[in-house]
């Protein structure tokens, strides 16, 4: 159950790693790329039975949860935020857009001709129109689904280390772990030897 849900999750962040990438959002690609590597630690913590590395997943899920927290604000513009700023999602290398605004579900994209004069002229000036959904709502609802899904993943890794931690106590108790060993009762000898002379 909890394997099938971690490939799951880690199927759906790799979704949305493709469509950062065509959007040219590097700093979503490294985050999900961080979240991915960890994601795959925290499976492998859970087979082979390390806390650690179980732990560890968990506290990145706390900051996973921010970070889709953020993207949600970033989209909706809340407070002074705006999601046109190429400085937060491409460090101000490309000029920052989300692939949905384009590719949208029902968008219509045509070139505007002539460009204004504004445009710079390695880019092309088009207008979106008709789209169901616009970009940002989809952005969001990418960041909400993956907040349950690491919400979900937390109270797992919790169950795990707890359950992990329960099993080492238990082996410790029965002497599995005991650094002094088990020793069982000494035989005593009956028999005195004395001495020989020749």
């Amino acid at each position: 159950q909890g394997y099938s849900s971690g490939f799951r999750h880690l199927t759906l962040i790799l979704e949305r790693q493709i469509f950062d990438f065509l959007g040219y959002q590097w700093a979503p690609i490294l985050t999900n790329f961080i979240h991915i590597i960890t994601v795959i630690l925290g499976l492998f913590g859970t087979v082979q039975f390390r806390p650690r590395y179980v732990t560890g997943y968990a506290v990145w899920l706390v900051l996973w949860v921010a970070w889709n927290v953020f993207i949600i604000c970033f989209y909706l513009e809340v407070g002074d935020l705006s999601k046109d700023t190429d400085l937060i999602m491409t460090f101000n290398i490309s000029m920052h857009r989300s692939w949905w605004m384009e590719n949208g579900p029902g968008c219509r994209v045509t070139p505007v001709t002539p460009p204004p004069s504004w445009a710079p002229e390695d880019h092309r000036y088009i207008s979106i129109t008709s789209c169901l959904l616009e970009y940002q709502y989809v952005e969001v609802a990418h960041s909400s689904l993956q907040i349950i899904l690491a919400l979900a993943g937390f109270i797992y890794a919790c169950y795990v280390v707890k359950l992990i931690s329960e099993e080492e106590d238990s082996f410790d108790f029965i002497g599995g772990f005991d650094s002094y060993g088990y020793q069982g009762p000494q035989k005593t000898s009956h028999l005195q030897l004395q001495p020989m002379y020749m």
